[in-house]
């Protein structure tokens, strides 16, 4: 899956027999365990769910994760706005 996120950065996921997932455009992990881990990535926050799940490969400044476990889901979160009120719309 290949998909340009905001500013033109580059975000993929690899999936081998849903055992290896390799990330990319990855800009920060928000947390992690066994069952969930949950990265913030070009395309938005990204949420990985199985079972033994263990961070392989861990590169921020490359913007590259590697998972190991088995891989149940693959979801991603849009983050809302922040609501503005009228003074910032207007002046802001």
């Amino acid at each position: 899956m290949n998909e340009k996120g905001n500013g033109g950065a580059r975000h993929t996921l690899s999936l081998l027999t849903r055992e290896k997932a390799e990330i990319t455009g990855v800009v920060e992990v928000e947390s992690f365990d066994e069952e969930t881990v949950v990265l913030k990535t070009d395309c938005g926050e990204m949420t990985v769910e199985g079972r033994g799940l263990h961070v392989g490969t861990l590169d921020i400044e490359r913007g590259v994760v590697v998972l190991d476990g088995r891989v149940n889901a693959v979801y991603y979160t849009d983050v809302a706005p922040k609501r503005q009120g009228l003074r910032a719309k207007l002046f802001g």
